[in-house]
């Protein structure tokens, strides 16, 4: 299996800004408790076969839909709050899901320090999103209790590639709902780095990490919420 190279890390040349919207959180504040890795993300149907041959190209999603007629997010709080719940709950699930591969014996060297770091930046977004959402005087959505299907390794890196695809894809199906200037400064920082970490993945898959078209694709809360929902057992 080939190794996989780590980008460095880029330094943090954000301005302290004051924080605007119902969010209460600037931009560096919530920068800065993001890590600038991996963000959201969300479980998704190719999972379910191991022999699937589908490609999960980096950048775009098979399945879209339109963010401002879903206000799925609803479930988790008003506005912004909201927002920031439901990618928590998504920040919740793949760092389960990272945490499980690692301990799964699926993968050791190189490749398992790749996937130990995805996991601790994933960690590192729930902190983020946890604190952002108090300090927008917001409750913090409750960890669900998870489980994934981890047969063999080219499975679980179709899905690894998949989740961080439609993480991406869910960030910016909430981009022109979200209120808060820094809040959405944020959340397209982390769906940058989550199509970077597609690419990754597909380099491992043996894949092009050639995105397959020129724009990505967002994905409703609706649709990503409904393709989590197997992963979730409680």
């Amino acid at each position: 299996m080939p190794t996989l190279r780590e980008k460095p890390e880029e330094p943090d040349t954000g301005q302290e800004d004051p924080a605007n919207g119902k969010s209460g959180v600037s931009r560096r504040q919530l920068m800065t408790m993001a890590g600038g890795s991996v963000a959201l993300g969300a479980f998704l149907a190719a999972c379910g076969d191991d022999d699937s041959g589908s490609d999960s190209s980096s950048g775009t999603t098979g399945e879209t839909g339109s963010s401002m007629d879903d206000n799925s997010t609803a479930r988790f709080g008003d506005g912004d709050i909201g927002i920031m719940n439901y990618a928590l709950t998504l920040e919740y699930l793949e760092t389960a899901f990272y945490a499980d591969v690692a301990k799964s014996g699926l993968f050791k060297g190189s490749d398992l320090e790749t996937i130990r770091k995805f996991g601790s930046q994933e960690a590192d977004h729930v902190a983020a999103l946890t604190a952002a959402v108090k300090q927008a005087g917001g409750k913090p959505a409750p960890k669900p209790k998870t489980e994934f299907p981890l047969n063999n390794a080219q499975q679980v890196l179709r899905l690894a590639s998949t989740v961080e695809n439609l993480g991406a894809a869910a960030y910016l199906g909430q981009a022109a709902r979200i209120q808060s200037p820094e809040v959405l400064a944020a959340a397209l920082s982390i769906h940058s780095v989550e199509g970077r970490h597609a690419a990754a993945l597909n380099t491992l898959l043996g894949k092009t990490p050639v995105p397959d078209g020129p724009f990505a694709q967002p994905a409703s809360a609706s649709m990503v919420l409904n393709a989590v929902q197997p992963f979730i057992v409680d």
